[in-house]
């Protein structure tokens, strides 16, 4: 019998603004960073509203990470100082790994209703790969797995493995495991998890228990962090959970479904040094990437360097 993970901390995403002016929701970011390792920042830029998120991200840097952009509804324009233009369309995956510098924007727009339904995860680079050639994996929606369960539930395997079934996303540096899970009422689901990674999941609707132990929290956690929390309680649309070590999460929902995504990668144990849109391992690292950006000497390789 597997070992059952249990809650170790509830967040809730917040209201922010971005770029030149997305308004957006941020589930985790810069104030979480040791407990989500190796996973930097989430961001939740749904909207029906254009005039949120019309302005986009224009031209800005990144060393030292991976940024996964994850588009449900609507369309990212999205182009690079090394040449690469492309749209992230309704279903597709851009894994977009910086490595030693790339500059570039994005540019959302909605359907044709005006609705924009999209996410935005960001993954540490360990230290021995902060300065490796930028690289992306697009993955088109057809490159994407759904399996479909005779419980009716649904997932979208980005990355990871479900039922023997691998998602088309590699990473050896971090492992991932990133699944869109569609679970209808009254269902069980118990899903495997690798022992030591960290895995968390953030409700994007309906609402679930996001647990099977009779004791909903860690016990070392729960009355620092839970004081105000009932045991078995479900969650919904906003919520992050950020769960104790263990090899497998069982989810349960009663009278309503939900959708909810799982992220899990192995941790870096490595220092942090954070600044915007780089990340570096000490702050010496960080004042050089900022001084070579201010010099024009940020980007270190050419564009037929760069390799999906």
């Amino acid at each position: 019998m597997g070992v059952e993970r249990r809650i170790r901390e509830v967040l809730w995403s917040k209201g922010t603004v971005e770029g030149a002016g997305v308004k957006l929701k941020r589930a985790f970011g810069f104030h979480e960073k040791p407990q989500f390792d190796p996973f930097l920042l989430l961001d939740d830029f749904r909207s029906d509203d254009p005039s949120s998120f019309e302005k986009g991200f224009p031209w800005h840097p990144h060393r030292g990470i991976e940024t996964v952009t994850y588009l449900l509804t609507g369309s990212v324009e999205h182009g690079d100082s090394l040449g690469n233009r492309g749209v992230i369309n309704a279903g597709d995956v851009q894994w977009m790994s910086a490595g030693s510098g790339i500059i570039h924007q994005e540019m959302p727009k909605g359907d044709g209703t005006g609705l924009l339904e999209g996410f935005q995860l960001w993954v540490n680079l360990p230290a021995s790969k902060k300065m490796s050639d930028p690289a992306y994996q697009s993955i088109t929606r057809d490159m994407i797995p759904e399996l479909s369960f005779t419980n009716g539930m649904e997932v979208r395997l980005v990355a990871g493995d479900v039922s023997g079934i691998r998602g088309p996303v590699r990473d050896p540096y971090t492992d991932p495991e990133l699944l869109d899970i569609r679970m209808p009422p009254h269902t069980t689901y118990t899903h495997p998890t690798k022992r030591g990674h960290t895995v968390f999941t953030y409700v994007i609707g309906g609402e679930a228990l996001f647990t099977k132990d009779q004791h909903e929290f860690s016990c070392d956690e729960e009355s620092e962090n839970f004081t105000n929390a009932s045991r078995h309680r479900n969650y919904h649309d906003g919520a992050v959970l950020l769960y104790t070590d263990g090899s497998q999460i069982t989810f349960t929902t009663g009278e309503s479904p939900v959708r909810f995504i799982l992220g899990a990668g192995k941790p870096h144990h490595e220092p942090v040094a954070w600044y915007g849109p780089i990340v570096m391992n000490t702050r010496k690292e960080l004042d050089e990437a900022f001084r070579e950006y201010q010099e024009g000497t940020f980007i270190k390789v050419g564009a037929g360097d760069v390799h999906g």
